[in-house]
């Protein structure tokens, strides 16, 4: 099976321009795709998983992946799906958040001569000559058609800043840079970016002509990618810092049954045969396939060493049978005890299993705490300094999240 076809039968691809061309492309390796990446955090999220992967199957078929740091279309911030303006950042924020995601994408993509390409917008978007712009590409929109677009849809109501309303031309422009400086031929987006990808393909056409040969894909990314960031009550991060290699391998080994065999297909490398034979696979088959997934992935991004030690921890955790060297842990220091007590409330707090003292004292109230193997009732519960010492208490939330607290 060639590339193309793999990408429709792992259901990466929602709709495309010219897709005769575009398969003829990827398939013989002429493709120079590029995804963009706006920096909006210090670490790239699950959100961008897929579109990783994607790069790393394209590049893997001898096409060669362009990476567009947003530096400087991240100074306006994209209305993509939001109800509100984002916060705008300060540019040494931007600058250090590109820096971050530019060591997390190696791992993914092999960058160097004749193969993949790091890029910048604020290398070129910074030092445009704002009424120059508005010559050379405002004239190729029309107002009345970005109206119309669905990424300016829902903030109509609420209001639309003329600041983000640049966001669609910034990013067409990004096309046309690429185009005429890195040959870069194809983008590749999520499904709420296809307004945007149509408008930087169009304003390639209408500045270098009809013949001029560039494409658009949208993948089945941006639906996903949301669903898959919502857990623990925020994104899952791909630095270790933030999300844990263990945390990272339960988020995965804890999707839905129905969504399990959708993940394998759109996010690991295993063979197509291989998955269509867990097609049939049911009840305890299903958590099979969960830890195939959660293994897959944690591997990819933090090793295989670290993957198996999560894999471990978790089975050892829900058999009752492991110890906690890899559990996520937090450790307590002595300023956090009155009179040698802490509160199960203030505990939980601080080990970041509850956002507020208020979200503690109804986790147990409604039997959500489990404290050394023993479900907790009482909110006034405390624990005494001395039970922190060696490997610490391990607290239980829910059915599927532990928790480590312990002091040196």
């Amino acid at each position: 099976m060639k590339i193309y076809d793999e990408l429709i039968e792992r259901g990466l691809i929602a709709q495309v321009t010219d897709e005769a061309e575009i398969k003829e492309m990827i398939d013989t390796g002429k493709a120079v795709f590029y995804i963009g990446f706006d920096p909006t955090a210090d670490s790239l999220h699950v959100g961008h998983f897929m579109a990783l992967c994607l790069m790393k199957r394209l590049q893997m078929a001898g096409n060669r992946p362009i990476a567009l740091i947003g530096g400087g279309t991240g100074m306006i911030g994209d209305p993509s799906g939001r109800t509100d303006m984002r916060t705008v950042m300060t540019k040494e924020m931007i600058e250090h958040n590109c820096d971050c995601f530019k060591k997390q994408m190696e791992k993914f993509i092999e960058f160097g001569d004749d193969k993949a390409i790091m890029v910048n917008n604020a290398d070129w978007l910074m030092g445009l000559n704002y009424v120059d712009l508005l010559r050379e590409v405002g004239a190729c929109f029309s107002v009345n058609t970005m109206l119309r677009a669905e990424c300016y849809k829902n903030r109509m109501e609420k209001g639309l800043s003329f600041l983000e309303f640049n966001y669609m031309i910034m990013q067409a422009y990004d096309f046309y840079h690429l185009y005429q400086n890195y040959g870069c031929n194809m983008q590749f987006g999520g499904d709420d970016q296809w307004s945007n990808m149509l408008a930087g393909t169009e304003l390639i056409r209408r500045k270098l002509g009809e013949d001029a040969y560039a494409m658009t894909i949208t993948l089945l990314l941006t639906s996903e990618g949301k669903k898959m960031g919502k857990t623990m009550g925020g994104a899952v991060w791909l630095d270790p810092e933030k999300t844990s290699p263990y945390e990272f391998y339960q988020y995965w080994r804890n999707v839905e049954d129905a969504d399990v065999l959708n993940c394998i297909r759109m996010l690991t490398f295993l063979p197509l045969d291989e998955i269509k034979s867990m097609e049939s696979w049911e009840g305890s088959e299903l958590n099979r396939a969960k830890e195939i997934l959660a293994f897959e992935l944690t591997k990819m991004i933090h090793g295989e060493n670290e993957a198996q030690k999560a894999q471990e921890t978790a089975r050892g955790l829900f058999g009752n049978t492991g110890n906690t060297e890899n559990m996520p842990a937090t450790k307590l220091y002595s300023d956090v005890f009155t009179d040698g007590k802490i509160t199960l409330i203030d505990l939980i707090v601080n080990c970041g299993l509850a956002p507020s003292k208020g979200e503690a004292r109804r986790l147990i109230q409604q039997g959500g705490i489990m404290l050394a193997g023993e479900k907790v009732k009482e909110i006034s519960s405390t624990c005494k300094i001395e039970d922190f010492s060696g490997e610490g208490i391990v607290i239980k939330k829910g059915k599927k999240v532990f928790h480590r607290a312990y002091m040196e």
